[in-house]
């Protein structure tokens, strides 16, 4: 650390006081694709903002802007009452958090860091009690949105941590998502486990859609013609999951559409038609086995939703002769 760097951290003040949401100091740490897309959010709103990037050459598009590019993540906090972090991965922002600690325990004292890098629930729980030992605020966030759509009404960013820090703040963080700002709870790690459950969503809607355009493609038909009715039948499939959630929630799973055993017949046609064209079974055969659990837990005349089961409890072993 540099002389220059010492003194901005021997001037930290203890305490933050609190600014109009327009005239917050906001630092962003991070300018990927992402990061610069935040700063350039705060820097429209009016908020004066630091930037910082391991390599300084990416801030330049942000200092024509207003920004005020920072020597160091030191001289970026010094700078904030707000400190957003949008990093490569968590170990990333521990390297961050080693120098930060090294420069003073005042540094994060009376602040509020958010960090935004995608990451794990035990991550964002064991960074907000290295923050906390500072006498600093952490909110963990992950932000559901592509970087063009920061600061537009498509925006979703999820918060979590102290309800205190995040209302101070949330005018501020509104600036990011406008109509998509939610705070979770207390709990810093749910907005980490809320991004891994969409993802789990997204990863099998694609691969879904993947494996029947892999079918139909096999039968001469393209995926361009096949993407309309693709659309179509996942938004039919998106009005389930609202009176499925209440039978998750409730431990119930009436058939009230088709029973699990129903569903299983055609698992089976559609491993039979994959493997009639020469299509991988694997997606197909990993669905019939879920159900085939459920069967033979004796649920075969619940819903679909009572696959929930399956997934609640670790994956069975496959030892000798083992698994499905």
């Amino acid at each position: 650390m540099t002389d220059d760097q010492n003194g901005s951290a021997k001037n930290i003040p203890t305490a933050v006081p609190a600014a109009a949401p327009a005239a917050v100091p906001v630092a962003v740490l991070g300018l990927g694709l992402m990061g610069r897309a935040l700063a350039a959010a705060f820097l429209r709103a009016g908020h004066p903002t630091t930037v910082w990037n391991r390599t300084p050459g990416k801030a330049a598009g942000l200092a024509d802007g207003g920004a005020r590019p920072a020597a160091s993540p030191e001289e970026a906090v010094a700078a904030a009452e707000l400190v957003v972090l949008c990093v490569s991965d968590h170990a990333a922002v521990r390297g961050l958090l080693d120098r930060l600690d090294a420069a003073g325990p005042g540094l994060l004292a009376g602040r509020v860091l958010v960090d935004l890098t995608s990451g794990t629930a035990a991550s964002a729980r064991a960074n907000a009690e290295r923050v906390a030992a500072t006498g600093g605020g952490y909110l963990d966030g992950v932000i559901l949105a592509v970087p063009p759509a920061i600061g537009t009404p498509e925006a979703v960013v999820l918060y979590g941590g102290a309800h205190a820090d995040f209302e101070r703040y949330a005018p501020v963080l509104r600036r990011l998502a406008p109509d998509g700002t939610t705070h979770l709870g207390e709990d810093h790690g749910l907005p980490a486990l809320h991004d891994s459950a969409v993802l789990a969503l997204m990863w099998s809607v694609l691969n879904g859609f993947l494996h029947g355009a892999a079918l139909l493609g096999a039968a001469g038909v393209d995926a361009k013609a096949f993407a309309p009715l693709a659309a179509r039948s996942t938004v039919t499939v998106a009005d389930w999951l609202a009176g499925y959630a209440d039978q998750i929630d409730a431990g119930a799973y009436p058939a009230e559409d088709a029973a699990l055993g129903t569903h299983i017949a055609a698992m089976d046609h559609l491993a039979e038609e994959s493997a009639a064209l020469g299509v991988s079974t694997e997606l197909p055969a990993f669905i019939r086995a879920l159900a085939g659990r459920a069967l033979a837990a004796g649920r075969g005349g619940e819903s679909y939703a009572a696959l929930v089961e399956q997934f609640r409890g670790p994956a069975p072993s496959a030892g000798p002769g083992g698994g499905e």
